[in-house]
């Protein structure tokens, strides 16, 4: 899978907040602001902060679980879980 690369833009165009806002919802990877040629800001919809916040969280559940793995913890297997964590909350 080949990776979009992020926008970039100079701070000045800030100004045309209606093409910023456009440009911005369009936009499935960060904007980079940049001032004077040096990156300044990054603009981002929610939408896409969200599922950017969401998979590094994840990806920190994940290294954490094999961090536990490696100091010796022992990995539950899966219906196991999912029935302790049904008894546990009910559902």
């Amino acid at each position: 899978m080949m990776q979009t690369l992020p926008k970039i833009i100079p701070i000045n165009e800030l100004k045309n907040t209606a093409q910023i806002t456009k440009t911005c919802k369009d936009s499935s990877v960060p904007i980079i602001i940049t001032k004077n040629g040096y990156g300044e800001m990054v603009l981002m919809s929610i939408p896409l902060y969200e599922k950017i916040m969401a998979e590094s969280q994840a990806a920190a559940l994940v290294n954490e679980a094999l961090d536990e793995i490696d100091a010796g913890a022992q990995p539950a297997e899966g219906h196991a879980f999912f029935a302790s964590m049904r008894e546990r909350y009910g559902k």
